[in-house]
């Protein structure tokens, strides 16, 4: 397994190790992103608990967003896996539950984000998948999310962009089919 971060020319990952003391994004509420692990899918880090799955959806160079509620900001679908649930099955389901969104075809795995966790620097990773959609289903508003929008990384969102899923969602620019 290999830790790299985005190179800032190419897009792509590199093969340098990430400090682990110096975050690639903090969020507003503290929660860093560390570093993305590398590797096949069944097979996460053994040195924290693997708890949540993303996903990064496109629709050609825009990426799927939705408005949390209670955290009233945008970030990308994803959510605890529940028991007996494969970390892929988790990301499907919680795609589908907070957007109504559906992949064409199977997410593809990218890696595992390393988080630490505010307030007080727990860590944690998250399973994280991509993919893309040409098809934009109809949303209903739920207690929990309360739009979707389609971001090209440029437009301003009321409530702001978690910034740790903004960088997240570089990372897959590319990794999709």
């Amino acid at each position: 397994m290999r830790t790299g971060v985005v190179s800032r020319q190419a897009g792509q990952p590199s093969e340098v190790s990430t400090p682990r003391e110096l975050p690639l994004a903090v969020d507003d509420r503290g929660n860093a992103l560390i570093s993305v692990e590398y590797g096949p899918e069944g097979s996460p880090p053994s040195d924290a608990p693997l708890r949540a799955a993303l996903v990064a959806l496109w629709d050609a160079d825009r990426v799927l967003l939705v408005f949390d509620r209670y955290r009233q900001s945008w970030e990308l679908p994803g959510g605890t896996v529940e028991p007996g649930e494969t970390h892929r099955e988790g990301a499907v389901r919680e795609l589908f539950e907070e957007s109504g969104q559906v992949p064409d075809g199977q997410l593809r795995f990218v890696g595992y984000p390393r988080y630490a966790l505010a307030p007080d620097g727990r860590p944690m990773y998250a399973a994280l998948f991509a993919g893309r959609a040409s098809a934009v289903r109809e949303f209903r508003a739920t207690e929990e999310i309360g739009a979707i929008h389609w971001w090209d990384f440029r437009e301003p969102l009321p409530g702001g962009v978690k910034s740790v899923d903004v960088h997240v969602a570089r990372l897959t620019r590319d990794a999709t089919p």
